[in-house]
């Protein structure tokens, strides 16, 4: 048996010629998948990806220090809107604006995780829920902003290379995810991921072995912010346009069933959770295209219901998802994973 004898070589990248390899073949899947599929799931592979740098913060907020949000839909409000005009007001290139407006994002999340100090459970989701409703109220009534008109992006260049399809944006957009994925991996690996853990779970011996709670609730609150600054100004390019309306209550609460679902405290588990509740978001939409399920919803909407909820049909497929995840497998697809792995290593006995 290997043991470790510092802290750090938990930050290795790659502790095995197996990890390795499986990097290496993740890395050639992701570059060749725009080059073998249409244009439609490179879409879909981008709007996968934005929910997995969300989740990677929101997921170092709840799995890992144990601090409820609901209102991540407004620091990814604040990152497309601060991307956006830093860019059209200011002239700021992308590349500049972008984890400026990230860094904006991060400082409002630090001035959230004040109220955490005193607030903990279904308290502080209120507080949270309360700051992301007031976020778009406020851009929504600002002219500054658009108003309720919104904004639209401007071209996307980086130097000489003018990102005009999804297909350019993809490999920059995988750059960022896969360099933020890593970097979150880190952080939990290091003094101040022991730090958020030791908070999670109990508060009260951290502060005693000498964790500052103080600093580390408001770090973990403004670390988890700006994962969604960066994810909210690379959304606007994904659309080419935002509005308010576009940063609901259900956006935070479909990133919290994506991190829940996937498995709290995991990093596979956030990103397995965004990738297949994005994925089924967009299928979902368009429920009533399905070959029979979509005919047979629709009658049974012109008969018991209204024809108009069928189209948000996919909270109640995700509400219940997430009830028969918290009820059979409260680890989520992580823990899922952990079964399925324990069984084939011990098989056939």
């Amino acid at each position: 048996m290997k043991m470790k004898r510092n802290y750090y070589e938990d930050v290795q990248m790659f502790t095995s010629g197996v990890v390795l390899f499986w990097f290496l073949t993740l890395l050639t899947g992701l570059f060749l998948l725009p080059l073998v599929v249409k244009n439609y799931y490179v879409y879909v592979a981008n709007y996968m990806a934005i929910n997995v740098i969300v989740v990677l913060g929101l997921n170092l907020l709840v799995g890992y220090t144990g601090q409820i949000s609901l209102g991540h839909a407004g620091f990814f409000a604040i990152g497309a809107y601060g991307t956006l005009m830093l860019m059209v007001k200011l002239h700021l290139p992308f590349i500049v604006a972008l984890p400026l407006a990230a860094l904006i994002t991060a400082g409002f999340g630090f001035l959230l995780g004040l109220p955490a100090l005193r607030l903990e459970g279904p308290y502080l989701a209120i507080a949270t829920l309360g700051f992301g409703l007031t976020i778009t109220q406020v851009i929504g009534r600002l002219e500054i902003f658009g108003g309720r008109e919104g904004l639209h992006a401007p071209d996307l260049t980086i130097g000489s290379w003018r990102l005009d399809t999804d297909i350019e944006f993809y490999y920059l957009l995988m750059v960022i995810t896969i360099s933020l994925a890593l970097a979150a991996r880190n952080i939990v690996k290091t003094r101040v991921g022991r730090a958020f853990i030791a908070i999670r779970d109990a508060d009260i011996a951290a502060q005693t072995i000498g964790v500052n709670v103080v600093l580390y609730k408001t770090l973990a609150f403004a670390v988890s912010a700006f994962y969604a600054g960066i994810a909210g100004g690379l959304y606007a390019f994904v659309l080419r346009f935002i509005e308010p309306e576009i940063f609901t209550l259900m956006m935070s609460i479909m990133f919290l069933a994506m991190c829940v679902v996937g498995g709290v405290g995991s990093m596979m588990g956030a990103i397995t959770g965004a990738c297949l509740l994005s994925w089924m978001d967009l299928q979902l939409r368009n429920i009533l295209n399905l070959p029979y399920i979509g005919a047979w919803l629709e009658s049974i909407s012109k008969t018991y219901f209204s024809i108009t909820g069928v189209s948000n049909i996919q909270f109640i497929v995700f509400g219940l998802i997430m009830i028969l995840i918290m009820t059979l497998e409260p680890l989520g697809l992580f823990g899922l994973w952990i079964r399925v792995k324990k069984y084939w290593k011990t098989w056939p006995f």
